[in-house]
């Protein structure tokens, strides 16, 4: 399924890779709730959110993408997020919503002008 002989590789070599990467990434599942708790957010939940949301991104990648990649939330607008909602004295509920909506909205605008010059 995966090619490994066509792509010069082994399943040995592959399983390394996976471990290191595994080990390189890790971190995420402890950083990422710990920067949201500012925000008001459960440890519990972001903890767990963490790991679904990387173990989802990483295994789409590998069973449909057939691509070496690991998947795992960016720090970077995390610690965006805990700044606007803590200096606006938002609740992070709200805050999650206007990101969703937006998703949505970037989404509809990639899927409506794809193609389009």
């Amino acid at each position: 399924m995966f090619q490994l002989k066509a792509n010069g590789t082994d399943v040995k070599t592959e399983v390394i890779s996976g471990f290191t990467t595994f080990l390189t990434m890790v971190y995420i599942i402890v950083v990422n709730p710990a920067i949201l708790s500012a925000a008001g957010v459960p440890f519990n939940t972001v903890f767990m959110a963490t790991i679904i949301s990387a173990v989802i991104g990483t295994l789409w990648m590998a069973l449909f993408a057939n691509y070496p990649i690991a998947i795992a939330p960016g720090l970077g607008m995390n610690a965006y997020f805990v700044t606007v909602v803590t200096t606006q004295k938002l609740d992070y509920t709200t805050a999650f919503t206007a990101v969703f909506v937006a998703g949505i909205i970037f989404l509809l605008l990639s899927l409506t002008l794809s193609g389009k010059n």
